[in-house]
């Protein structure tokens, strides 16, 4: 079983993101309806650069989000993560400050698979974790089991939904641009 933490202190992250059976990190919570201009606002669109859009990330609420997260951290959201535009720095931003994976009530789906089509961040469905955000704080523990769908938030384990079939091969590739370029080779 690879724990991704212990990939990432060991520096032998040669693995496909998905090869990675669990996720453990600190949880950065959101609420509902988590929009892409709150994620990335639109004044900070003039750089294709991933780390400088990573260091506004979520600037639209808190400014010093990217200052707090380290690598391997979760988000953790209620409902329609990722509405608003259909803009793909959203998820590169979040992608580039260190967080691995958003586990949502629902995700918007256009921001969701952009999520899948970048590659490395992994977007998770749990049906019931609105209910448990009350309970959370951010820095709180999380480990999620991608292989046995599950959650374990402060000894509560909840059923998720991690990408699967064609979604978890274009992840397993690196991104969408990878997948192709494999498919096309073959």
């Amino acid at each position: 079983m690879k724990i991704y933490n212990e990939i990432l202190k060991n520096n032998n992250n040669n693995g496909d993101i998905m090869d990675i059976t669990i996720i453990k990190g600190n949880i950065h919570l959101f609420g509902d309806d988590i929009d892409t201009d709150a994620i990335i606002p639109g004044a900070y669109l003039k750089t294709t650069d991933p780390k400088e859009l990573a260091s506004y990330c979520m600037a639209g609420i808190d400014e010093e989000f990217s200052t707090k997260v380290k690598d391997g951290d979760i988000i953790v959201a209620g409902e329609n993560f990722g509405c608003g535009s259909s803009r793909e720095q959203a998820p590169i931003s979040i992608k580039h400050t260190g967080i691995k994976a958003i586990v949502a009530e629902s995700f918007a789906r256009i921001f969701y698979r952009n999520c899948i089509n970048i590659g490395g961040l992994i977007p998770i469905t749990c049906e019931g974790i609105n209910k448990q955000i009350q309970n959370l704080k951010d820095g709180d523990t999380i480990e999620i089991d991608l292989q046995n769908e599950t959650i374990k938030i402060n000894s509560k384990i909840l059923k998720c939904g991690a990408p699967k079939g064609i979604e978890k091969e274009i992840l397993d590739a690196g991104g969408l641009v990878q997948y192709t370029k494999n498919k096309l080779k073959k």
